[in-house]
Protein backbone atom coordinates (compact mmCIF):
# COMPACT_ATOMS: atom_id res chain seq x y z
CA UNK A 1 0.00 0.00 0.00
CA UNK A 2 2.91 2.37 0.65
CA UNK A 3 3.98 2.27 -2.98
CA UNK A 4 0.53 3.42 -4.06
CA UNK A 5 0.44 6.37 -1.68
CA UNK A 6 2.06 9.03 -3.84
CA UNK A 7 -0.51 9.02 -6.60
CA UNK A 8 -3.25 9.71 -4.05
CA UNK A 9 -1.50 12.69 -2.47
CA UNK A 10 -2.19 14.83 -5.51
CA UNK A 11 -5.84 13.84 -5.48
CA UNK A 12 -6.32 14.70 -1.81
CA UNK A 13 -4.37 17.94 -2.16
CA UNK A 14 -6.35 18.95 -5.21
CA UNK A 15 -9.61 18.36 -3.39
CA UNK A 16 -8.57 20.46 -0.44
CA UNK A 17 -7.46 23.29 -2.72
CA UNK A 18 -10.72 23.26 -4.61
CA UNK A 19 -9.31 22.11 -7.95
CA UNK A 20 -10.42 19.19 -10.03
CA UNK A 21 -9.40 15.78 -8.75
CA UNK A 22 -8.57 13.19 -11.37
CA UNK A 23 -10.27 9.84 -11.41
CA UNK A 24 -7.99 7.20 -9.92
CA UNK A 25 -8.72 3.70 -8.69
CA UNK A 26 -9.41 3.15 -5.03
CA UNK A 27 -7.25 0.36 -3.69
CA UNK A 28 -8.60 -2.28 -1.38
CA UNK A 29 -6.39 -4.91 0.25
CA UNK A 30 -3.03 -4.82 -1.49
CA UNK A 31 -1.39 -8.18 -0.85
CA UNK A 32 2.32 -8.13 -1.75
CA UNK A 33 3.74 -10.85 -3.96
CA UNK A 34 5.05 -13.84 -2.07
CA UNK A 35 2.68 -13.41 0.88
CA UNK A 36 0.76 -16.54 1.83
CA UNK A 37 -2.77 -15.77 2.89
CA UNK A 38 -4.52 -17.71 5.64
CA UNK A 39 -7.12 -20.21 4.47
CA UNK A 40 -9.76 -18.55 6.66
CA UNK A 41 -10.00 -14.81 6.09
CA UNK A 42 -11.61 -13.70 9.35
CA UNK A 43 -11.12 -10.78 11.73
CA UNK A 44 -12.61 -10.77 15.23
CA UNK A 45 -12.22 -7.77 17.51
CA UNK A 46 -13.46 -6.55 20.86
CA UNK A 47 -15.63 -3.50 21.51
CA UNK A 48 -16.40 -2.10 24.94
CA UNK A 49 -20.07 -1.29 24.42
CA UNK A 50 -23.02 -2.02 22.17
CA UNK A 51 -22.96 0.36 19.19
CA UNK A 52 -25.51 3.17 19.05
CA UNK A 53 -26.80 2.26 15.56
CA UNK A 54 -25.79 1.12 12.07
CA UNK A 55 -28.03 3.72 10.47
CA UNK A 56 -25.59 6.20 8.84
CA UNK A 57 -27.73 9.18 9.80
CA UNK A 58 -28.24 8.00 13.40
CA UNK A 59 -24.90 6.50 14.47
CA UNK A 60 -23.02 8.71 16.94
CA UNK A 61 -20.20 6.60 18.39
CA UNK A 62 -16.82 5.27 17.26
CA UNK A 63 -17.87 1.63 17.53
CA UNK A 64 -20.95 2.15 15.40
CA UNK A 65 -19.03 4.19 12.85
CA UNK A 66 -16.56 1.33 12.40
CA UNK A 67 -19.47 -0.92 11.47
CA UNK A 68 -21.05 1.68 9.20
CA UNK A 69 -17.81 2.22 7.25
CA UNK A 70 -17.87 -1.48 6.36
CA UNK A 71 -21.57 -1.69 5.59
CA UNK A 72 -21.88 1.57 3.66
CA UNK A 73 -19.58 3.56 1.42
CA UNK A 74 -19.62 7.33 1.17
CA UNK A 75 -18.35 9.62 -1.53
CA UNK A 76 -14.73 9.36 -0.37
CA UNK A 77 -12.64 7.04 1.77
CA UNK A 78 -9.24 7.38 3.43
CA UNK A 79 -6.10 5.40 2.78
CA UNK A 80 -3.69 4.05 5.39
CA UNK A 81 -2.14 7.49 5.84
CA UNK A 82 -5.46 9.29 6.20
CA UNK A 83 -5.38 10.77 2.70
CA UNK A 84 -8.55 11.07 0.65
CA UNK A 85 -9.20 8.40 -1.98
CA UNK A 86 -12.27 7.68 -4.11
CA UNK A 87 -15.24 5.84 -2.67
CA UNK A 88 -18.51 5.99 -4.57
CA UNK A 89 -17.18 9.20 -6.13
CA UNK A 90 -14.30 8.91 -8.59
CA UNK A 91 -13.87 12.65 -9.26
CA UNK A 92 -14.61 15.76 -7.26
CA UNK A 93 -14.10 19.46 -7.97
CA UNK A 94 -15.11 22.89 -6.72
CA UNK A 95 -15.97 26.21 -8.29
CA UNK A 96 -13.55 29.12 -7.93
CA UNK A 97 -14.59 30.17 -4.42
CA UNK A 98 -15.27 26.70 -2.97
CA UNK A 99 -18.98 27.34 -2.53
CA UNK A 100 -20.12 24.58 -4.89
CA UNK A 101 -18.73 21.05 -5.00
CA UNK A 102 -19.44 18.52 -7.73
CA UNK A 103 -18.90 14.78 -7.34
CA UNK A 104 -18.92 12.28 -10.20
CA UNK A 105 -20.08 8.84 -9.06
CA UNK A 106 -18.89 5.48 -10.36
CA UNK A 107 -21.35 3.61 -12.53
CA UNK A 108 -20.58 0.17 -11.07
CA UNK A 109 -21.58 0.94 -7.46
CA UNK A 110 -24.47 -1.26 -6.30
CA UNK A 111 -26.58 -1.85 -3.23
CA UNK A 112 -26.57 -5.33 -1.75
CA UNK A 113 -29.97 -6.04 -3.35
CA UNK A 114 -28.48 -5.30 -6.78
CA UNK A 115 -29.96 -1.81 -7.15
CA UNK A 116 -27.59 0.81 -8.60
CA UNK A 117 -26.22 3.43 -6.22
CA UNK A 118 -27.16 6.87 -7.53
CA UNK A 119 -26.63 10.51 -6.63
CA UNK A 120 -30.24 10.53 -5.50
CA UNK A 121 -29.34 8.14 -2.67
CA UNK A 122 -26.98 10.78 -1.29
CA UNK A 123 -29.52 13.56 -1.77
CA UNK A 124 -32.08 11.51 0.17
CA UNK A 125 -29.61 10.68 2.95
CA UNK A 126 -28.41 14.26 3.43
CA UNK A 127 -31.94 15.67 3.51
CA UNK A 128 -32.83 12.92 5.95
CA UNK A 129 -29.85 13.88 8.16
CA UNK A 130 -31.04 17.47 8.69
CA UNK A 131 -34.75 16.67 8.85
CA UNK A 132 -35.97 17.52 12.38
CA UNK A 133 -38.40 14.60 12.20
CA UNK A 134 -35.47 12.15 12.31
CA UNK A 135 -33.90 13.99 15.26
CA UNK A 136 -30.45 12.75 14.26
CA UNK A 137 -27.82 13.36 16.95
CA UNK A 138 -25.55 14.38 14.06
CA UNK A 139 -27.99 16.75 12.30
CA UNK A 140 -25.68 19.61 13.26
CA UNK A 141 -22.97 18.08 11.05
CA UNK A 142 -24.98 19.15 8.00
CA UNK A 143 -24.80 22.72 9.27
CA UNK A 144 -21.11 22.29 10.08
CA UNK A 145 -20.55 21.30 6.45
CA UNK A 146 -22.07 24.67 5.50
CA UNK A 147 -24.60 23.03 3.18
CA UNK A 148 -26.97 25.71 1.94
CA UNK A 149 -30.12 26.04 4.11
CA UNK A 150 -29.02 23.26 6.52
CA UNK A 151 -29.19 25.55 9.57
CA UNK A 152 -32.66 26.79 8.68
CA UNK A 153 -33.95 23.26 8.05
CA UNK A 154 -32.57 21.97 11.35
CA UNK A 155 -34.24 24.90 13.10
CA UNK A 156 -37.57 24.02 11.45
CA UNK A 157 -37.73 27.25 9.44
CA UNK A 158 -37.36 25.57 6.03
CA UNK A 159 -38.31 22.23 4.50
CA UNK A 160 -35.68 19.48 3.97
CA UNK A 161 -36.45 19.66 0.24
CA UNK A 162 -34.70 23.05 0.20
CA UNK A 163 -31.29 21.66 1.25
CA UNK A 164 -28.56 22.80 -1.13
CA UNK A 165 -27.86 19.40 -2.65
CA UNK A 166 -29.06 18.08 -6.01
CA UNK A 167 -28.61 15.25 -8.50
CA UNK A 168 -28.69 16.62 -12.08
CA UNK A 169 -28.24 13.01 -13.24
CA UNK A 170 -27.80 9.59 -11.63
CA UNK A 171 -24.01 9.90 -11.41
CA UNK A 172 -23.55 13.57 -10.54
CA UNK A 173 -23.99 15.11 -7.09
CA UNK A 174 -23.86 18.89 -6.72
CA UNK A 175 -23.56 20.49 -3.27
CA UNK A 176 -24.09 24.22 -2.74
CA UNK A 177 -22.55 25.78 0.35
CA UNK A 178 -23.46 28.89 2.31
CA UNK A 179 -19.77 29.63 2.89
CA UNK A 180 -16.48 28.63 1.21
CA UNK A 181 -15.17 25.39 2.65
CA UNK A 182 -11.91 24.15 1.10
CA UNK A 183 -11.83 21.03 3.27
CA UNK A 184 -15.41 20.00 2.42
CA UNK A 185 -14.35 16.72 0.69
CA UNK A 186 -12.63 15.56 3.89
CA UNK A 187 -15.96 15.83 5.72
CA UNK A 188 -17.59 13.31 3.37
CA UNK A 189 -15.68 10.44 4.97
CA UNK A 190 -17.95 10.83 7.99
CA UNK A 191 -20.63 8.18 8.43
CA UNK A 192 -23.50 10.69 8.61
CA UNK A 193 -22.90 11.59 4.94
CA UNK A 194 -23.17 8.04 3.62
CA UNK A 195 -26.09 7.12 1.34
CA UNK A 196 -29.24 5.43 2.61
CA UNK A 197 -31.70 3.17 0.72
CA UNK A 198 -34.95 5.14 0.68
CA UNK A 199 -37.08 2.21 -0.50
CA UNK A 200 -35.90 -0.01 2.36
CA UNK A 201 -36.39 2.67 5.03
CA UNK A 202 -39.89 3.43 3.76
CA UNK A 203 -40.81 -0.25 3.81
CA UNK A 204 -39.38 -1.21 7.22
CA UNK A 205 -39.19 2.05 9.19
CA UNK A 206 -36.99 1.86 12.30
CA UNK A 207 -36.51 -1.88 11.71
CA UNK A 208 -34.67 -1.31 8.42
CA UNK A 209 -31.24 -1.91 9.98
CA UNK A 210 -32.03 -5.41 11.22
CA UNK A 211 -29.95 -8.09 9.44
CA UNK A 212 -33.04 -9.54 7.75
CA UNK A 213 -34.01 -6.13 6.31
CA UNK A 214 -30.90 -4.06 5.82
CA UNK A 215 -29.59 -3.17 2.36
CA UNK A 216 -26.07 -1.71 2.19
CA UNK A 217 -23.65 -0.45 -0.45
CA UNK A 218 -20.34 -1.11 1.30
CA UNK A 219 -17.86 -3.95 1.13
CA UNK A 220 -19.80 -5.98 3.73
CA UNK A 221 -23.36 -6.92 4.65
CA UNK A 222 -24.74 -7.39 8.16
CA UNK A 223 -25.65 -11.03 8.73
CA UNK A 224 -26.07 -11.20 12.50
CA UNK A 225 -26.63 -8.83 15.41
CA UNK A 226 -27.16 -9.99 18.98
CA UNK A 227 -27.46 -6.84 21.14
CA UNK A 228 -24.85 -6.54 23.88
CA UNK A 229 -23.11 -9.62 22.49
CA UNK A 230 -21.91 -9.54 18.88
CA UNK A 231 -22.43 -8.33 15.32
CA UNK A 232 -21.20 -10.14 12.23
CA UNK A 233 -20.57 -8.74 8.76
CA UNK A 234 -19.74 -10.79 5.70
CA UNK A 235 -18.13 -9.79 2.41
CA UNK A 236 -20.64 -8.42 -0.10
CA UNK A 237 -20.71 -9.96 -3.56
CA UNK A 238 -22.30 -6.82 -5.02
CA UNK A 239 -19.62 -4.38 -3.84
CA UNK A 240 -17.90 -2.83 -6.85
CA UNK A 241 -14.43 -3.89 -5.62
CA UNK A 242 -15.36 -7.26 -4.12
CA UNK A 243 -12.63 -8.92 -6.19
CA UNK A 244 -9.96 -7.09 -4.17
CA UNK A 245 -11.64 -7.50 -0.78
CA UNK A 246 -9.86 -10.30 1.07
CA UNK A 247 -11.40 -10.61 4.54
CA UNK A 248 -14.56 -12.71 4.32
CA UNK A 249 -16.01 -12.33 7.82
CA UNK A 250 -15.62 -9.58 10.42
CA UNK A 251 -17.02 -10.03 13.93
CA UNK A 252 -17.30 -7.45 16.71
CA UNK A 253 -17.72 -8.92 20.20
CA UNK A 254 -19.03 -6.79 23.07
CA UNK A 255 -16.78 -7.44 26.08
CA UNK A 256 -17.18 -4.91 28.89
CA UNK A 257 -14.19 -6.15 30.92
CA UNK A 258 -10.84 -5.17 29.36
CA UNK A 259 -8.91 -7.81 31.32
CA UNK A 260 -11.29 -10.54 30.19
CA UNK A 261 -10.82 -9.28 26.64
CA UNK A 262 -7.04 -9.53 27.01
CA UNK A 263 -7.35 -13.09 28.29
CA UNK A 264 -9.43 -14.00 25.26
CA UNK A 265 -6.93 -12.31 22.94
CA UNK A 266 -4.05 -14.29 24.43
CA UNK A 267 -6.15 -17.45 24.05
CA UNK A 268 -6.51 -16.73 20.32
CA UNK A 269 -10.22 -15.84 20.42
CA UNK A 270 -9.69 -12.21 19.39
CA UNK A 271 -7.52 -10.56 16.76
CA UNK A 272 -7.65 -7.11 18.33
CA UNK A 273 -8.41 -5.64 21.74
CA UNK A 274 -7.50 -2.54 23.69
CA UNK A 275 -4.58 -2.87 26.09
CA UNK A 276 -5.86 -2.72 29.69
CA UNK A 277 -5.00 0.39 31.62
CA UNK A 278 -1.37 0.48 32.75
CA UNK A 279 -0.37 -2.82 31.13
CA UNK A 280 1.21 -1.62 27.88
CA UNK A 281 4.87 -1.62 29.09
CA UNK A 282 4.59 -5.23 30.28
CA UNK A 283 2.70 -6.45 27.24
CA UNK A 284 5.07 -4.69 24.84
CA UNK A 285 7.96 -6.53 26.45
CA UNK A 286 6.17 -9.90 26.50
CA UNK A 287 4.45 -9.61 23.10
CA UNK A 288 6.48 -7.13 21.02
CA UNK A 289 4.84 -8.18 17.75
CA UNK A 290 1.31 -7.71 19.07
CA UNK A 291 1.38 -4.67 21.39
CA UNK A 292 1.18 -1.38 19.47
CA UNK A 293 0.72 2.29 20.38
CA UNK A 294 0.29 5.26 18.05
CA UNK A 295 -1.16 8.82 18.21
CA UNK A 296 -4.90 9.33 17.79
CA UNK A 297 -6.90 12.38 16.79
CA UNK A 298 -8.87 12.26 20.05
CA UNK A 299 -9.18 14.12 23.33
CA UNK A 300 -10.33 12.72 26.67
CA UNK A 301 -12.00 15.37 28.81
CA UNK A 302 -14.66 16.10 31.41
CA UNK A 303 -17.80 18.09 30.64
CA UNK A 304 -18.90 20.57 33.29
CA UNK A 305 -22.67 21.08 33.44
CA UNK A 306 -23.29 24.79 32.84
CA UNK A 307 -27.06 24.54 32.36
CA UNK A 308 -29.35 26.76 34.42
CA UNK A 309 -30.37 23.74 36.50
CA UNK A 310 -26.75 22.59 36.86
CA UNK A 311 -24.77 22.86 40.11
CA UNK A 312 -24.46 26.46 41.30
CA UNK A 313 -20.80 25.97 42.21
CA UNK A 314 -19.84 25.05 38.66
CA UNK A 315 -21.20 28.35 37.34
CA UNK A 316 -18.24 30.00 39.08
CA UNK A 317 -15.27 30.08 36.69
CA UNK A 318 -12.88 29.98 39.68
CA UNK A 319 -14.26 26.60 40.72
CA UNK A 320 -13.90 25.25 37.18
CA UNK A 321 -10.35 26.55 36.94
CA UNK A 322 -9.48 25.05 40.33
CA UNK A 323 -10.82 21.65 39.28
CA UNK A 324 -8.84 21.79 36.03
CA UNK A 325 -5.59 22.94 37.62
CA UNK A 326 -5.69 20.29 40.36
CA UNK A 327 -5.66 17.42 37.84
CA UNK A 328 -2.10 16.12 37.53
CA UNK A 329 -2.24 14.94 33.95
CA UNK A 330 1.25 13.44 34.02
CA UNK A 331 0.22 11.08 36.78
CA UNK A 332 -2.71 9.93 34.64
CA UNK A 333 -0.72 9.44 31.42
CA UNK A 334 2.56 8.16 32.89
CA UNK A 335 1.46 6.21 35.95
CA UNK A 336 -2.14 5.16 35.29
CA UNK A 337 -2.53 4.73 31.52
CA UNK A 338 1.10 4.14 30.45
CA UNK A 339 0.21 3.63 26.80
CA UNK A 340 1.63 6.65 24.99
CA UNK A 341 -1.18 9.11 25.82
CA UNK A 342 -0.12 12.75 26.26
CA UNK A 343 -1.35 15.37 28.78
CA UNK A 344 -3.97 17.74 27.38
CA UNK A 345 -4.06 21.44 28.21
CA UNK A 346 -5.91 22.42 25.03
CA UNK A 347 -8.98 20.79 23.55
CA UNK A 348 -7.49 20.23 20.10
CA UNK A 349 -4.70 17.59 19.86
CA UNK A 350 -1.33 18.44 18.40
CA UNK A 351 -1.80 15.60 15.89
CA UNK A 352 -4.41 17.73 14.07
CA UNK A 353 -3.35 18.78 10.57
CA UNK A 354 -2.11 22.37 10.23
CA UNK A 355 -2.72 23.06 13.93
CA UNK A 356 -0.04 24.47 16.19
CA UNK A 357 -0.85 23.93 19.86
CA UNK A 358 -1.08 27.40 21.43
CA UNK A 359 0.56 28.28 24.70
CA UNK A 360 -2.10 28.68 27.40
CA UNK A 361 -1.10 30.01 30.84
CA UNK A 362 -1.96 27.00 33.01
CA UNK A 363 0.03 24.70 30.71
CA UNK A 364 3.16 26.75 31.37
CA UNK A 365 2.93 26.29 35.16
CA UNK A 366 4.53 23.46 37.08
CA UNK A 367 2.06 21.10 38.72
CA UNK A 368 3.01 22.54 42.12
CA UNK A 369 2.14 26.01 40.83
CA UNK A 370 -1.17 24.75 39.43
CA UNK A 371 -1.99 23.12 42.76
CA UNK A 372 -1.32 26.34 44.69
CA UNK A 373 -3.39 28.35 42.23
CA UNK A 374 -6.21 25.80 42.48
CA UNK A 375 -6.32 26.08 46.28
CA UNK A 376 -6.42 29.89 46.12
CA UNK A 377 -9.15 29.88 43.49
CA UNK A 378 -11.30 27.49 45.50
CA UNK A 379 -10.92 29.61 48.62
CA UNK A 380 -11.81 32.76 46.65
CA UNK A 381 -14.94 30.96 45.45
CA UNK A 382 -15.91 30.35 49.08
CA UNK A 383 -15.18 26.64 49.41
CA UNK A 384 -12.95 24.98 51.98
CA UNK A 385 -12.97 22.79 55.07
CA UNK A 386 -15.85 24.76 56.58
CA UNK A 387 -17.82 24.69 53.31
CA UNK A 388 -16.70 21.63 51.33
CA UNK A 389 -17.79 21.21 47.72
CA UNK A 390 -19.55 17.98 46.78
CA UNK A 391 -19.56 16.74 43.17
CA UNK A 392 -20.35 13.60 41.21
CA UNK A 393 -18.53 12.27 38.14
CA UNK A 394 -20.60 10.40 35.57
CA UNK A 395 -18.85 7.91 33.29
CA UNK A 396 -19.77 5.00 31.06
CA UNK A 397 -18.90 1.58 32.45
CA UNK A 398 -15.23 0.83 31.86
CA UNK A 399 -12.32 -0.09 34.11
CA UNK A 400 -10.17 2.60 32.47
CA UNK A 401 -12.79 5.32 32.96
CA UNK A 402 -13.25 4.20 36.57
CA UNK A 403 -9.52 4.38 37.28
CA UNK A 404 -9.18 7.84 35.77
CA UNK A 405 -12.24 9.09 37.67
CA UNK A 406 -10.94 7.56 40.91
CA UNK A 407 -7.54 9.24 40.70
CA UNK A 408 -9.07 12.61 39.74
CA UNK A 409 -11.50 12.34 42.67
CA UNK A 410 -8.53 11.67 44.97
CA UNK A 411 -6.66 14.70 43.60
CA UNK A 412 -9.68 16.94 44.14
CA UNK A 413 -10.18 15.67 47.67
CA UNK A 414 -6.55 15.83 48.76
CA UNK A 415 -5.81 19.23 47.19
CA UNK A 416 -9.16 21.02 47.36
CA UNK A 417 -11.23 19.16 49.95
CA UNK A 418 -13.83 18.24 47.32
CA UNK A 419 -15.94 15.18 48.11
CA UNK A 420 -16.57 13.30 44.87
CA UNK A 421 -18.91 10.40 44.18
CA UNK A 422 -18.53 8.19 41.09
CA UNK A 423 -21.53 7.19 39.00
CA UNK A 424 -21.21 4.73 36.12
CA UNK A 425 -23.83 3.87 33.49
CA UNK A 426 -24.17 1.54 30.51
CA UNK A 427 -23.20 3.31 27.26
CA UNK A 428 -26.57 4.22 25.73
CA UNK A 429 -28.03 5.22 29.11
CA UNK A 430 -24.92 7.31 29.75
CA UNK A 431 -25.25 9.06 26.37
CA UNK A 432 -28.85 9.96 27.13
CA UNK A 433 -28.07 11.24 30.62
CA UNK A 434 -25.12 13.33 29.47
CA UNK A 435 -27.01 14.70 26.48
CA UNK A 436 -29.95 15.68 28.71
CA UNK A 437 -27.71 17.36 31.25
CA UNK A 438 -28.47 14.85 34.00
CA UNK A 439 -25.00 15.10 35.53
CA UNK A 440 -22.61 17.45 37.34
CA UNK A 441 -19.26 16.47 35.80
CA UNK A 442 -19.27 13.87 33.02
CA UNK A 443 -16.59 11.91 31.25
CA UNK A 444 -16.32 12.62 27.51
CA UNK A 445 -14.11 11.79 24.58
CA UNK A 446 -14.02 13.31 21.13
CA UNK A 447 -12.33 11.88 18.05
CA UNK A 448 -12.09 14.12 15.01
CA UNK A 449 -14.75 13.66 12.34
CA UNK A 450 -12.22 15.07 9.88
CA UNK A 451 -8.62 16.25 10.24
CA UNK A 452 -8.99 19.99 10.90
CA UNK A 453 -9.13 21.89 14.18
CA UNK A 454 -12.75 22.92 13.69
CA UNK A 455 -13.84 19.32 14.25
CA UNK A 456 -12.90 19.85 17.91
CA UNK A 457 -13.49 23.55 18.47
CA UNK A 458 -16.94 23.59 16.88
CA UNK A 459 -18.10 21.65 19.94
CA UNK A 460 -17.64 24.91 21.82
CA UNK A 461 -20.30 26.64 19.69
CA UNK A 462 -23.51 27.45 21.52
CA UNK A 463 -25.68 25.41 19.14
CA UNK A 464 -23.36 22.42 18.63
CA UNK A 465 -25.14 19.08 18.95
CA UNK A 466 -22.35 17.81 21.19
CA UNK A 467 -21.92 20.87 23.37
CA UNK A 468 -22.92 18.74 26.34
CA UNK A 469 -21.67 21.35 28.81
CA UNK A 470 -24.21 23.83 27.36
CA UNK A 471 -21.40 26.38 27.07
CA UNK A 472 -22.16 29.69 25.36
CA UNK A 473 -19.75 32.47 24.52
CA UNK A 474 -20.52 35.09 21.87
CA UNK A 475 -16.86 35.69 21.04
CA UNK A 476 -16.23 31.97 20.55
CA UNK A 477 -19.30 31.68 18.31
CA UNK A 478 -18.13 34.66 16.25
CA UNK A 479 -14.54 33.41 15.95
CA UNK A 480 -15.62 29.96 14.80
CA UNK A 481 -18.12 31.36 12.32
CA UNK A 482 -15.49 33.67 10.87
CA UNK A 483 -12.92 30.85 10.73
CA UNK A 484 -14.95 29.08 8.05
CA UNK A 485 -14.41 32.01 5.68
CA UNK A 486 -10.65 32.38 6.27
CA UNK A 487 -7.85 30.91 4.19
CA UNK A 488 -5.79 30.63 7.38
CA UNK A 489 -8.04 30.37 10.47
CA UNK A 490 -5.20 29.51 12.88
CA UNK A 491 -5.37 32.85 14.76
CA UNK A 492 -9.08 32.28 15.42
CA UNK A 493 -8.43 28.74 16.63
CA UNK A 494 -5.67 29.96 18.95
CA UNK A 495 -7.98 32.57 20.46
CA UNK A 496 -10.77 30.02 21.00
CA UNK A 497 -8.35 27.70 22.81
CA UNK A 498 -7.23 30.61 25.00
CA UNK A 499 -10.83 31.40 25.92
CA UNK A 500 -11.62 27.74 26.67
CA UNK A 501 -8.49 27.49 28.86
CA UNK A 502 -9.67 30.57 30.75
CA UNK A 503 -13.35 29.71 31.14
CA UNK A 504 -12.99 25.90 31.44
CA UNK A 505 -16.38 24.72 30.12
CA UNK A 506 -14.56 21.43 29.61
CA UNK A 507 -11.56 20.03 31.47
CA UNK A 508 -9.06 18.54 28.95
CA UNK A 509 -7.25 15.58 30.49
CA UNK A 510 -5.26 13.72 27.83
CA UNK A 511 -4.92 13.13 24.11
CA UNK A 512 -5.47 9.53 23.09
CA UNK A 513 -3.12 6.94 21.72
CA UNK A 514 -4.28 3.83 19.92
CA UNK A 515 -3.09 1.15 22.34
CA UNK A 516 -3.93 -2.30 21.01
CA UNK A 517 -3.06 -5.92 21.10
CA UNK A 518 -3.22 -6.78 17.40
CA UNK A 519 -2.73 -10.27 15.97
CA UNK A 520 0.38 -10.03 13.73
CA UNK A 521 -1.49 -12.14 11.17
CA UNK A 522 -3.76 -9.15 10.51
CA UNK A 523 -1.91 -6.94 8.04
CA UNK A 524 -2.21 -3.29 6.92
CA UNK A 525 -3.70 -1.80 10.08
CA UNK A 526 -3.57 1.99 9.34
CA UNK A 527 -1.40 3.15 12.27
CA UNK A 528 -0.48 6.31 10.34
CA UNK A 529 -4.11 7.41 10.05
CA UNK A 530 -4.61 9.52 13.19
CA UNK A 531 -8.39 9.52 12.62
CA UNK A 532 -8.33 5.69 12.67
CA UNK A 533 -10.91 5.45 9.91
CA UNK A 534 -10.16 1.82 9.14
CA UNK A 535 -11.90 -0.34 6.56
CA UNK A 536 -11.98 -4.13 6.73
CA UNK A 537 -11.69 -4.26 2.94
CA UNK A 538 -8.13 -2.92 3.25
CA UNK A 539 -7.01 -5.66 5.67
CA UNK A 540 -6.01 -9.27 5.13
CA UNK A 541 -4.91 -12.25 7.20
CA UNK A 542 -1.62 -14.01 6.49
CA UNK A 543 -0.90 -17.65 7.24
CA UNK A 544 0.77 -18.47 10.54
Amino acid sequence: MKSATQKFVAVATAALLGTTALAVPTFAANVPEGVTLADEQTFTYRVLDEHSSVDPQIVEDVTGSELVRDLFEGLLNQNADGELVPGVATEWSANEDNTQWTFKLREDAKWSDGTAVTAGDFVYAWKRLVNPELASPYAWFGELMSIENAAEIIAGDMEPSELGVEAPDEHTLVVNLSAPLPYFPAMTTHASTFPSPQWVIEEHGDAWTRPENIVTNGAYVLTEHVPQERSVRVKSDTYWDAENTVLETVTALVINDENQALTRFLAGELDRTEVPTGQYPRLKEEHPDAAISFPRLCTYYYNVNLRENGPEALKDVKVRQALAYAIDRNVITDQILQGGQTPAYTFTPGATANFEVPSVPFAEMTQAERDEAAKSLMEEAGYGSDNPLELSILYNTSEAHREVATVIAQMWEQKLGVTTTLNNMEWNTFLEARGNGDYEVARAGWCGDYNEASTFLDLMQTESGYNDSAYSNEEVDSLLSEAKTLTDPSANYTRVEEIVAEEMPVLPIYHYAGVYMLNPQIQEWPVNNVEQNWYSKDLYRVAE
